[in-house]
C-alpha cells in the first residue's frame, strides 16, 4: 500500500507527563468525576501544550488551564518533550 495521493502520515512525538507529589496528592483528594475531567485535560496537553484557554503565569514559569472549578499549574520542557504539573487545585485555592 502506498501514500497515495494523500500523503503519508506518522505519529509525531508525545510529550511524557510528571506529576509532582503535591500535586498528585491534590488530584487524589478531588472527587472522582472531576478528577477524571482533570485528568483528560493532562492527556490533552500531549497533542497541545498550550491549548487556546491556557494562560501564562504572571511572576513564575508555567501556565494554567481550568478545569470546571479546579486549575491545573503546569509548565514544560520542549527539549526533553516532558511537561510538568506542578499543582491542581480548586481555584480559590490554588494561586
Amino acid at each position: 500500500m502506498g501514500a497515495g495521493k494523500e500523503g503519508s502520515r506518522f505519529a509525531l512525538s508525545r510529550y511524557s507527563v510528571e506529576i509532582r507529589p503535591q500535586a498528585l496528592k491534590h488530584l487524589l483528594a478531588i472527587p472522582s468525576k472531576e478528577r477524571l475531567r482533570i485528568i483528560g485535560a493532562i492527556e490533552l496537553l500531549r497533542d497541545n501544550l498550550i491549548p487556546p484557554k491556557a494562560i501564562k503565569l504572571k511572576g513564575r514559569e508555567g501556565y494554567r488551564i481550568g478545569v470546571g472549578n479546579y486549575r491545573i499549574i503546569y509548565s514544560f520542557n520542549a527539549t526533553k518533550l516532558m511537561i510538568l504539573v506542578v499543582d491542581i487545585g480548586h481555584r480559590r485555592e490554588i494561586y
